[in-house]
């Protein structure tokens, strides 16, 4: 009967030792489709449906079908961006964050999956830039579903689940990583000393031909290299390239695979996949995302702009 019993209590120290470090480990930035359909319903887990006017989605298209158990919120509206000192498209205050995602069923506890529709490299910048909130927020248990919501059901036989899937709203508590966030100052200052600044638009608002119609300059901060948003994804679809891939595309643009460099959009959206990238996949923890981008840059008329075709 002690034997027994040693026995028992020995596997009952193995399993929960286990348990204690699948729980420990650290959410992979990226999962994919066989991992979703596996533990989308897990307790712990919170898929997150990001889908919304932006990218071609229409009303109700959550409630036609949704990976199951996600719950739902529309990017462009539910609040995760917000207009701060006349610049747009900001991280909203931290504190209508947490009302958002608490409201959600998210607990500091869960961890997050975020999937876009799955159509591009744009929408699949919804996906990182949510990414990216959570982190700032010093949530780190969070993950993106690798080719959205069409690179799920591109398998008819993958669930579906219709209706609305809905968590018991929870407290979230943020622990804000400023260090996250620059300021227009601190890309000033990395730009004035030979920092590495990194434009993901297209080339043709790099080289200074068009602008975003809220941005009032023409150009980018002197000094950047332009590594376009679409080259991030296979074809500029919703699937990431891989690690090798990337860094080659990093090497040929002109980006290091380290040290301190700052990623900026028009309004930190695009930007957010050239962090992820190197963040995220890479691994370089010194790269930070410009939040204001250049609609915050353009706007404030004492701060320098370099042009390299100048048709305006």
């Amino acid at each position: 009967m002690k034997q027994k019993m040693t026995k028992m209590m020995a596997w009952l120290g193995g399993a929960i030792t286990c348990a204690f470090a699948v729980s420990a480990m650290a959410a992979q930035p990226l999962v994919d489709v066989a991992w979703i359909k596996e533990h989308s319903c897990d307790p712990n887990v919170r898929v997150l449906d990001i889908r919304n006017k932006w990218d071609g989605s229409r009303k109700g298209d959550y409630q036609k079908g949704h990976i199951p158990c996600a719950i739902y919120s529309d990017y462009s509206s539910a609040g995760w961006r917000a207009k701060v000192d006349n610049t747009p498209g900001q991280m909203s205050p931290v504190a209508k964050l947490e009302e958002l995602i608490g409201g959600l069923g998210i607990s500091n506890g869960n961890h997050v999956v975020i999937y876009s529709r799955g159509t591009n490299a744009l929408d699949m910048g919804s996906a990182t830039r949510v990414y990216w909130t959570f982190k700032a927020l010093g949530h780190d248990e969070v993950s993106i579903l690798n080719g959205g919501y069409f690179g799920y059901i591109a398998d008819e036989k993958n669930p579906v689940e219709k209706g609305t899937h809905k968590a018991m709203p929870t407290k979230f508590t943020a622990d804000l990583q400023e260090d996250m966030i620059p300021s227009k100052d601190n890309i000033a200052a990395a730009s004035s000393s030979g920092g590495v600044t990194v434009d993901l638009r297209p080339a043709h608002q790099y080289l200074g031909i068009n602008k975003h119609p809220k941005a009032s300059r023409y150009g980018t901060i002197p000094g950047s290299v332009n590594l376009p948003e679409s080259w991030l994804t296979v074809n500029g679809g919703s699937k990431w390239r891989s690690q090798s891939e990337l860094k080659q595309l990093f090497a040929a643009a002109g980006v290091p695979e380290s040290g301190e460099e700052y990623f900026f959009c028009n309004s930190g959206h695009w930007a957010t996949l050239g962090w992820f990238a190197s963040s995220e996949i890479l691994g370089n923890k010194d790269a930070k995302m410009y939040d204001g981008s250049m609609i915050e840059w353009t706007n404030d008329k004492s701060l320098p702009m370099e042009a390299a075709v100048n048709l305006n």
